[in-house]
């Protein structure tokens, strides 16, 4: 059994990878995300590298093996699917469930996450929109992210669905509940004009402005 580094490891070397398009992940990047000493990070990629979970090139980056990406495909399968399961039947709020499923994740069994799957109905998304892994580990559903766009790219009149929040940190997603907008949320492009920095937008029967910084943490669809 791996150990609860390794799985944060593999898990974290996943994440980054696959937010900048399969580019290896360097020493720096992990050691921030993981908030450890570049050096730590260096000694841990031995043992991923003996362990054939990743390879470490230098001056290239980190990359995980097939059984590296499996292993985190897993974890993310368990972390989601525990956030949902925290959400729908214990009435965690959105911005509650990340710190509780990152301590559960390395403590329940495949069996238990294969009977919370099921208990769910085979959820495609957790409560922020991600996609969750299949139970084979191999892949993700098909995802909203094909057709999704951040809000911050539409247009005035444009109509929309929040599809999935890119930022996951408590005071943000407090915000969108505060602002009403939740997962599923349908709306209208009011204004977005060029060079403001800000936009407006209208949910039911009132109107709402966003930065541009905050629209482009949200990907929506087409209402």
């Amino acid at each position: 059994m791996p150990s609860l580094t390794v799985e944060n490891y593999v898990k974290t070397i996943y994440q980054i990878v696959s937010a900048q398009d399969g580019r290896p992940a360097s020493t720096g990047q992990i050691a921030t995300a993981l908030g450890v000493a570049p050096g730590t990070v260096t000694s841990m990629l031995k043992t991923l590298d003996a362990a054939r979970l990743a390879t470490h090139r230098p001056y290239e980056g980190v990359a995980l093996t097939r059984a590296g990406r499996v292993l985190a495909l897993r974890m993310i399968r368990r972390h989601r699917l525990i956030e949902l399961f925290l959400l729908r039947t214990l009435a965690l709020t959105w911005d509650e469930v990340h710190d509780e499923a990152e301590h559960l994740e390395h403590a329940v069994s495949d069996l238990l996450i294969d009977r919370i799957d099921a208990f769910l109905g085979r959820p495609e998304v957790d409560p922020h929109g991600d996609p969750i892994p299949r139970a084979d580990a191999l892949s993700l559903p098909d995802a909203d992210d094909a057709a999704a766009r951040p809000l911050s790219a539409c247009a005035a009149g444009s109509g929309f669905r929040l599809a999935r929040v890119l930022d996951q940190s408590s005071e943000f997603l407090r915000y969108l509940t505060e602002s009403g907008l939740g997962l599923g949320t349908v709306g209208v492009v009011e204004a977005n004009p060029a060079g403001a920095g800000l936009m407006r937008i209208r949910l039911g029967d009132r109107s709402l402005s966003l930065s541009l910084d905050a629209a482009g943490r949200l990907l929506v669809a087409d209402a």
